[in-house]
């Protein structure tokens, strides 16, 4: 079992967005903005998408680890912590999913 977490993976994008466009994959998907970003992201749930359907275990495993990268590039340009998506998660493990579903739906 890895000892890598979607923490670490958290604190290895916000050190290499401090770096050059040119030196690093990160900063350079960083520096086109947060549309770009989310399109890749979009991209990326797609594959995963398909390679789940498609029984493809190694693919859904490579593109589970894009999507994950994917989506927390995302969550850096908007300020978004970690962990305030976390306290989410945990908000609604003190309920039933479909009491939660219900509750979204009379709040719209």
């Amino acid at each position: 079992m890895s000892g890598f977490t979607l923490a670490d993976l958290e604190a290895r994008i916000a050190e290499r967005a401090a770096a050059s466009p040119d030196e690093s994959w990160t900063a350079k998907l960083i520096a086109r903005g947060q549309g770009k970003a989310a399109q890749k992201l979009g991209e990326e749930a797609v594959e995963t998408v398909i390679a789940a359907v498609s029984d493809d275990r190694d693919g859904l495993v490579a593109e589970s680890a894009d999507l994950l990268y994917h989506w927390l590039v995302v969550l850096n340009l908007a300020n978004v912590p970690l962990s305030e998506v976390m306290a989410e998660l945990e908000r609604r493990t003190g309920q039933s999913g479909l009491n939660e579903k219900a509750m979204r739906k009379q709040s719209d």
